[in-house]
């Protein structure tokens, strides 16, 4: 029992070493564990949070293979979808503007959401439900485009 709580403990401190590495210094780990390279695309806190999983797994004695394949084919298709930005996420400091019901409404951009009204809101749709009484897409209320993908 000692000896496992030791390998916990040693494990902890990688971990807790991952934090602070940079994005080579993660890539270089996650070839050495997955034995290829990471996939484009993945936010750093990803390569950490699947590096430390698969020392997990390998402390515990465990496989991790249909793991590895489900954390393979998110990866890929996150490095697929990483040219194509979303278009109907509006730049900070980004005005809306619709008219409904015969008033007009003015939603504006920031970085933490939206403010309509004076109140900061977390997403559009909150907006738009509060505007309409009914469920809405915010998206879809003030006239964005539909998303790449």
């Amino acid at each position: 029992m000692a000896e496992n709580g030791s390998r916990s403990s040693d494990i902890a401190q990688t971990i807790q070493t991952l934090e602070a590495a940079s994005r080579p210094e993660l890539a270089e780990q996650w070839q050495r564990l997955y034995r290829s390279q990471p996939p484009k695309g993945v936010s750093q806190r990803f390569l950490i949070a699947a590096i430390a999983h698969a020392l997990q797994l390998r402390a515990h004695g465990r496989t991790a293979s249909s793991l590895r394949r489900r954390i393979e084919r998110v990866a890929a298709k996150r490095s697929r979808n990483s040219d194509a930005s979303p278009t109907n996420i509006p730049t900070v400091g980004a005005r809306l503007i619709r008219e409904w019901n015969g008033s007009t409404y003015t939603v504006d951009v920031t970085e933490d959401g939206f403010i309509w009204d004076g109140v900061p809101y977390r997403s559009l749709s909150a907006i738009a439900r509060t505007i309409t009484g009914t469920r809405w897409s915010g998206p879809r209320f003030f006239g964005l485009p539909k998303e790449n993908g």
